[in-house]
């Protein structure tokens, strides 16, 4: 089973890729393979942070390679307090929150536009694959800015009602939809969605529980 772990950034992903003895590819500065391929039939994709590089990358090097499952592993933040800091789990629905037009304080999405779509979801799901994940799932947004205003964090929650937010989700569900590649995102949380205060960030705790799962993952893939 040939399997592609997609990241925005390496730190995300570090400890994953140190058990698995990940080193660049001949093939791109932003791919890395295992050393020795019997540890695991896995590469890793660093994207960059953000929609437009995420989708670009996977536009790139999908169409050239094939992979039985894709996954998007990343740190979110969470604006549902019943979600513990660390929490990992399955994105089962993510929107491009800002895609729309503003009508005065109205905010009109893409859909009622007309001219294209805002939600997405996987191509499939952790369960089709294995019976041992038993990941909650979560629904997400993908933000340009990450929220860090108490009326703009209220105002996106009110409306769309997502539970975790990241600066990839559903361009990565985007491009693997086109490109018609099975794909899952997980994501672990690493903060709530409050005014910024780094101090209250968990960054250390969600790398360290998304990198255990994945890599019990594989393993067992």
């Amino acid at each position: 089973m040939r399997i592609l772990i997609v990241a925005a950034t390496q730190g995300e992903v570090q400890p994953l890729m140190d058990a698995l003895g990940m080193q660049k590819s001949d093939e791109a500065d932003n791919l890395f393979v295992p050393r020795h391929i019997s540890v695991a039939n896995c590469s890793v994709l660093i994207t960059g942070a953000g929609m437009v590089p995420t989708a670009f990358a996977l536009g790139k090097h999908l169409p050239l390679n094939v992979y039985n499952l894709v996954i998007n592993l990343g740190v979110a933040g969470s604006f549902d307090r019943e979600i513990q800091l660390g929490d990992v789990l399955e994105i089962s629905k993510d929107t491009f929150a800002e895609l729309g037009a503003e009508d005065d304080s109205q905010f009109i999405n893409i859909e009622q536009l007309g001219l294209g779509a805002s939600i997405f979801n996987p191509t499939t799901t952790l369960s089709h694959f294995t019976a041992k994940a038993g990941l909650a799932t979560a629904t997400a947004i993908t933000v340009n800015t990450v929220h860090g205003n108490e009326e703009s964090i209220a105002a996106v929650a009110a409306r769309v009602k997502p539970q975790l937010e990241s600066m990839e989700g559903a361009a990565f569900f985007y491009a693997c939809r086109e490109l018609k590649v099975p794909c899952v995102q997980i994501r672990a949380v690493s903060n709530y969605l409050e005014k910024r205060n780094r101090d209250n960030w968990q960054i250390g705790l969600a790398v360290k529980n998304l990198n255990t799962f994945a890599l019990d993952l594989i393993r067992e893939l």
